[in-house]
């Protein structure tokens, strides 16, 4: 029996290294991860993991929000890997163990599931609340322009002059495709 774990973060600025940890201590012979959303079920890593799995192995995770966002997924997670004659064991939800053979594990997994996945749309539903508060509190999302309107309204100027594209970006230190969409004619000559 081999113990194939499988760690995963969701940003490229968050780190794997507790995990691969708690995994190796955990006994894990095999660890794959990576930096992929949850919420996209073709991940390489996790198709790898699942790929090693031999009858009786078992796939290990440190929390199961780390192999699904979502009831559907995790359990469609869990079939597969029981179809490799594998089971499946959360570090993290010590209950949640496929590897027993009692009904009332397997309740469980579909319950915590189902929390797992209930936690998530909460967090979502309180970022949609938080982002509309602050949009309404005047709070503006997206990038910064690169040109201040002052800014703005003098390429224009510029442009109607007949200007250049490329020297009026280069003055304000951004490209042409920003000064010809600031609007005018878009034929211009660069």
């Amino acid at each position: 029996m081999n113990v194939i774990g499988y760690a995963r973060v969701s940003a490229h600025d968050q780190h794997l290294d507790n995990q691969l940890a708690a995994l190796r201590t955990a006994g894990a012979t095999k660890v794959f991860s990576e930096k992929e959303s949850g919420t996209k079920t073709d991940r390489k890593e996790l198709a790898k993991a699942i790929g090693a799995l031999q009858e009786g192995d078992v796939l290990l995770v440190c929390k199961i929000d780390r192999l699904a966002r979502s009831t559907r997924d995790f359990l469609n997670t869990l079939d597969t890997v029981a179809q490799a004659g594998a089971g499946f064991k959360s570090l993290g939800e010590p209950a949640i163990d496929t590897t027993s053979a009692s009904p009332y594990a397997k309740l469980l997994v579909t319950v915590l599931a189902a929390f797992a996945e209930l936690e998530r749309t909460m967090i979502l539903n309180r970022c949609a609340e938080g982002r509309k508060r602050a949009r309404a509190n005047g709070t503006v999302f997206g990038r910064k322009h690169s040109l201040t309107r002052f800014q703005q309204i003098e390429a224009l100027r510029r442009r109607e002059r007949g200007e250049r594209l490329r020297d009026i970006a280069k003055s304000y230190g951004v490209s042409h495709s920003t000064i010809s969409r600031l609007g005018g004619s878009s034929d211009e000559c660069l």
